[in-house]
C-alpha cells in the first residue's frame, strides 16, 4: 500500500520507488522525519473540544468532518500534533480555513496555501522561524502532499482511460516542471514518483522551468499531457498545480471535466503501486530542451539587423527570483542585446524577499529595475513572474509625457494592453515589409485576443487585412485556437509538424490553414508563434526588446513609437476596476450583481445609448471563425461612442471585475501631437467618471432599486 503523505511511515515505500539516492536523501531530509514524537494529548479529549467548538458554531460541520477522516487516515502522528495545537489555541478560523473543503480540483487545477495563516511547531519542525517551515500546511483545503498526489493519480488515470478509448498500448507520458517556490521541489518528485507508480512515464526538469518551456516540452516529446507546479505571482505561501494536455496548452473541455471527475472521487491517500514491471520510469531533463527551446525562440526575432544596429539601446532585466533567468538572460546575450539584470533578484527565493508581490504589473515590483535604469541610463525595464508566463514593461518617457503617468517622471509604466498593441504593430507591419504577409494572403493571417483586451489589437488587424479572433478570458482559448489551425493543416504534414522549423510551418499555415502572428490578453501575458501553447514571457521580453530596437533606430523612445501608433489608427485607452466582497455574505453580492446585469443590462450610461448586449452565459455567442464560445458568467456593454463595458465575476479571488474601454478614431488622416495630447486627457477623465458611476450603480444594485 501506498500513502501520499511523505512521513515516516512512507519512508520504505517511497524508497521502492527512487528517483535517485541524493534526490531522496534530499527529499526525506526536508519532509520526512525518520521518527515522530508520541502523539500530543487524548484523541477522545480532542474529538470532545471539536464536537463543542461545532455546538458553539466556533468549527465549521464541514471542517470537522474533514478533520475526523484526516485524522482517520493518517500515515503519521504529524496531523494529529498539528490539529491539536491549533485547537488548544482556539485558532478556530484557522481550522476552519484549512479543513471547511477538499482542495478543488477545477479546470486551472489546484491551488492554495502550502504555509499556513498560523505555522504550527509540529509544521515548522526542524526550521528556524526565518526558515520555511519543515513540512507543508496540513489540511483538506490546503497544498500539500496528500493533494498533489490525488491530482496526479487522478490525471494519471484519466491518461489511461484516453489512451485506452485511443487505442493507444504504450505507457502515458507526463512532463512536470516547477518553480522556485516553497514545497515546489518537494511537490514535483512526489508528483513524478505517484505517476511513475501507477504506470506513467515522467520527465522532470533537473530544476525550475518556466511554463512556456513545459509547455514546449510537452510538445517536443511528445507527452501526453504536463504539470506545472506554481502558483504563478501569488503570494510566497501559495502553491498551485497546473495541467497541459497533449497539445501543450492548459486542458480545456472535455479533458477538464474529465481529469476534475478523477481527482475528485480520490479521498484517501493510500493506493496500491503497480507491479515493477506496469510502472514507468522517471527521466531527468536537462540542457538539450532548453536549448531546443532557445532554438525556437530565436526566430521570433524578426530583423536580426535592427537588434545589431540599434547598440546604444540598454534594457535592464529582472526575473524577480523566478525561472526567467535560465532562459532569458543566455537569450538576450546570444541575440547581442546590452543588457543588465537586478542582481538582488537575480536568484531563486522562494519569499520573493525583496518585493511586495512579484507581479511584474504592479510599479513596486519593478522599483529595484527602475532603479538601476536610472542609474545606467537604461531605454527600457522587462520584468517576468515566477513561473515566467507573464512580462511587464517600463520605458523612458519622452519629455512631453504626461508626468502624472510616470515613475520618478523618467521611466514610465505600460499597461498590458500597451505592450501588447506595441508589440502587434510591430510584427504585422514587419511581416508585410518583409512581404512575408501581402493583399493575397492576409486573410489567413491572424492576431487572437481576449474579449477584455484592448480593441486598438483589433484595429491593427483590420488595417492590414488580418482576422482578430476575441477568447474569453485564459490564454487556454488562445492555445486551443493553435490547436484548432494545426488540425486544419493536411494530414501528411500533421505528424512531424513539431520537428519542422519555423519558416516551413508558417508556409504551411499561409497555404493550408491559418498563420499566428500575435496572441495576448490584458493581464501582461503573450505569444508570437505556435511551438508554445501558453502565454510565453521568456518570448515576450525578446519581442518587446526587438519593439525597443526598432524604435531606437528611428531615434524614438518607445513611448514615442506607442504615440505613433495612437496618431494612426487612433487614441485607445482601458480602465480596470473591481469590488471587493469576501466571505459567504461576499460571494452572495457577488452572484446577485452578476444575475442583475443579465436581468437589468445598462439602457444609458453618463448620457450614452447602449447600443449593444451580450451575456456570455445565457446567449450562444459565436466568434469571427463560427466556433462557439463556451459559456460564462459575462456581459459585454456597448455604447454609441465607442465605449465598451465588460463585468465578470473572478474564477479566483472574491471579487467582481470591470473592464472599460475608450477611444477616439482620427476623423481625417491622423492626430497631430497636440490634439493626440488633448484626446488622451478627455478619454482619460471620461473613464474616470465611468468607473465612478459604475460603482455608484453598482451600489444602488446591491440596495435592491435593480436587484
Amino acid at each position: 500500500m501506498w500513502r501520499s503523505h511523505p512521513e515516516a511511515a512512507e519512508v520504505a515505500a517511497l524508497s521502492s520507488i527512487r528517483f535517485s539516492s541524493h534526490q531522496d536523501e534530499r527529499l526525506q531530509s526536508k519532509t520526512m522525519p525518520e521518527q515522530l514524537p508520541a502523539m500530543p494529548g487524548d484523541v477522545e479529549k480532542l474529538h470532545s473540544k471539536i464536537e463543542r467548538a461545532v455546538a458553539d458554531r466556533q468549527l465549521m460541520e464541514s471542517a470537522e468532518t474533514n478533520i475526523r477522516i484526516l485524522l482517520s487516515r493518517a500515515p503519521s502522528d504529524l496531523f494529529l500534533r498539528v490539529v491539536d495545537e491549533l485547537v488548544t489555541a482556539g485558532a478556530w478560523p484557522e481550522l476552519n480555513d484549512r479543513f471547511y473543503q477538499t482542495l478543488v480540483f477545477g479546470t486551472g487545477g489546484l491551488r492554495g496555501r502550502t504555509i499556513g495563516k498560523i505555522v504550527t511547531a509540529a509544521e515548522r519542525g526542524s526550521s528556524h522561524k526565518d526558515e520555511r517551515p519543515q513540512f507543508p500546511c496540513v489540511g483538506t483545503n490546503a497544498m500539500n502532499f496528500f493533494n498533489i498526489s490525488r491530482a496526479t493519480r487522478g490525471l494519471v488515470a484519466y491518461l489511461h482511460d484516453w489512451n485506452q478509448r485511443e487505442k493507444i498500448s504504450a505507457k502515458p507520458k507526463i512532463v512536470i516542471a516547477h518553480d522556485p517556490r516553497f514545497f515546489s521541489n518537494e511537490f514535483t518528485e512526489l508528483a513524478a514518483k505517484v505517476a511513475s507508480a501507477n504506470g506513467c512515464d515522467a520527465f522532470v526538469f533537473e530544476g525550475p522551468r518556466s511554463v512556456p518551456e513545459l509547455s514546449f516540452a510537452v510538445r517536443y516529446l511528445r507527452a501526453n499531457a504536463g504539470v506545472v507546479i506554481t502558483a504563478s505571482h501569488n503570494p510566497p505561501h501559495d502553491n498551485g498545480y497546473k495541467v497541459y494536455f497533449n497539445d501543450g496548452a492548459q486542458v480545456i473541455e472535455p479533458h477538464a471535466s474529465g481529469i476534475i471527475v478523477k481527482v475528485n472521487a480520490i479521498t484517501s491517500e493510500v493506493f496500491t503501486p503497480l507491479p515493477k514491471d506496469r510502472q514507468g520510469k522517471i527521466t531527468t531533463l536537462g540542457k538539450k530542451i532548453d536549448e531546443a527551446y532557445m532554438h525556437r525562440l530565436q526566430t521570433l526575432i524578426l530583423d536580426p539587423q535592427i537588434i545589431r544596429e540599434a547598440k546604444s539601446l540598454r534594457v535592464v532585466y529582472s526575473p524577480l527570483h523566478g525561472t526567467g533567468r535560465i532562459i532569458i538572460e543566455p537569450m538576450l546575450k546570444r541575440l547581442g542585446f546590452n543588457f543588465d539584470v537586478v542582481p538582488g533578484q537575480d536568484r531563486f527565493d522562494g519569499r520573493f524577499s525583496t518585493v511586495k508581490s512579484p507581479n511584474p504589473e504592479n510599479a513596486e515590483a519593478l522599483t529595484m529595475a527602475i532603479d538601476l535604469a536610472q542609474k545606467e541610463d537604461a531605454d527600457l525595464v522587462v520584468a517576468t513572474d515566477p513561473d515566467c508566463d507573464r512580462m511587464g514593461a517600463a520605458v523612458r518617457a519622452q519629455e512631453t509625457a504626461d508626468t502624472a503617468a510616470t515613475t520618478g517622471g523618467k521611466m514610465k509604466l505600460l499597461t498590458g494592453n500597451q505592450i501588447g498593441s506595441l508589440i502587434a504593430y510591430y510584427r504585422t507591419k514587419t511581416l508585410f515589409d518583409q512581404g512575408i504577409l501581402n493583399k493575397e494572403n492576409a486573410a489567413r493571417a491572424v492576431i487572437i485576443k481576449t474579449f477584455v483586451t484592448t480593441d486598438l489589437q483589433k484595429a491593427i488587424a483590420e488595417h492590414y487585412g488580418l482576422r482578430c479572433v476575441e477568447t474569453l478570458t485564459g490564454f487556454k482559448y488562445i492555445g486551443a485556437k493553435l490547436s484548432k489551425y494545426e488540425r486544419a493543416l493536411p494530414k501528411n504534414v500533421r505528424g512531424n509538424y513539431v520537428d519542422l522549423g519555423e519558416e516551413e510551418t508558417r508556409r504551411l499555415r499561409l497555404a493550408y490553414s491559418s498563420f499566428y502572428v500575435f496572441g495576448g490578453e490584458e493581464s501582461y501575458g503573450y505569444s508570437g508563434a505556435d511551438f508554445v501553447r501558453d502565454k510565453d514571457g521568456n518570448g515576450a521580453v525578446i519581442m518587446f526588446c526587438e519593439v525597443a530596437a526598432y524604435a531606437k533606430s528611428r531615434s524614438q523612445t518607445v513611448d514615442q513609437l506607442l504615440d505613433e501608433i495612437f496618431a494612426i489608427f487612433g487614441y485607445f485607452a482601458e480602465k480596470n476596476g473591481s469590488l471587493v466582497f469576501e466571505g459567504a455574505e461576499g460571494a452572495s453580492k457577488i452572484k446577485q450583481l452578476v444575475e442583475s446585469y443579465a436581468r437589468h443590462p445598462f439602457s444609458e450610461v453618463l448620457g450614452s445609448k447602449v447600443t449593444g448586449t451580450r451575456n456570455f452565459e445565457t446567449e450562444t455567442v459565436h466568434d469571427i471563425e463560427g466556433d462557439e464560445i463556451p459559456k460564462e458568467k459575462m456581459s459585454i456593454f456597448e455604447l454609441e461612442n465607442r465605449t465598451r463595458i465588460a463585468v465578470r465575476g473572478s474564477g479566483t479571488e472574491p471579487k467582481i471585475k470591470y473592464y472599460l474601454f475608450a477611444q477616439q478614431r482620427p476623423k481625417n488622416g491622423k492626430f497631430d501631437p497636440a490634439e493626440l495630447e488633448r484626446i488622451k486627457k478627455e478619454v482619460r477623465e471620461k473613464l474616470d467618471q465611468l468607473w465612478d458611476w459604475l460603482q455608484e450603480d453598482a451600489q444602488s444594485r446591491l440596495g435592491g432599486s435593480q436587484g
